[in-house]
């Protein structure tokens, strides 16, 4: 059975097998022995499955006999449920200045704090405007303010770090059994 593939599959097919001789096996379990690559593909054909060459560098190269879309269709399926499996990782950004009031950093704090507990990364940024950006310290002093504030339900991911015109620290909630 001649199936059509995508493009990246470079797996060999039925007539592609151009081995003189080849271990064969079916889907089932059943070992045919060291067989011809001809020979496999009647089998195959008789069975109305697929000769598939599983490993080409073993001596004599092997060859399974399979229904080989529902193969690949299995794999993609075993794809899908690993990917959505994983788990995403949601960044939410606390954006700051150097002129930042008391009661706004009160502010942006407990929301901060919410992001953490909710098992999310919190970004802190301070954007240094004109003038500035002549003391970039300003605003690591403002991330070192803000960090005594977080650090009881997160971890500091690094030391505030000057990129471009923003000053960032990034945090991660600490684990369930450090708390």
């Amino acid at each position: 059975m001649n199936r059509s593939r995508g493009k990246k599959d470079t797996t060999k097919l039925n007539d592609e097998i151009r081995f003189p001789e080849v271990r064969c096996s079916s889907d089932d379990g059943t070992q045919h022995g060291i067989i011809s690559s001809q020979e496999a593909l009647a089998i195959a054909n008789e069975m109305g499955m697929d000769l598939v060459l599983i490993a080409p560098d073993a001596k004599p190269p092997v060859c399974k006999i399979m229904d080989y879309g529902k193969f690949k269709y299995q794999q993609e399926k075993k794809k899908k449920e690993a990917k959505k499996n994983q788990k995403k990782i949601e960044v939410k950004e606390i954006k700051l200045s150097v002129k930042i009031a008391e009661n706004d950093i009160n502010y942006k704090i407990k929301h901060a704090r919410e992001f953490l507990e909710a098992g999310k990364h919190v970004k802190f940024r301070v954007f240094l405007r004109g003038r500035e950006m002549a003391n970039p310290q300003a605003g690591k002093d403002v991330l070192n303010r803000v960090w005594p504030m977080v650090e009881d339900v997160a971890n500091k991911e690094h030391e505030p770090k000057f990129e471009g015109r923003y000053i960032n620290m990034y945090t991660v909630p600490k684990k369930d059994k450090e708390k």
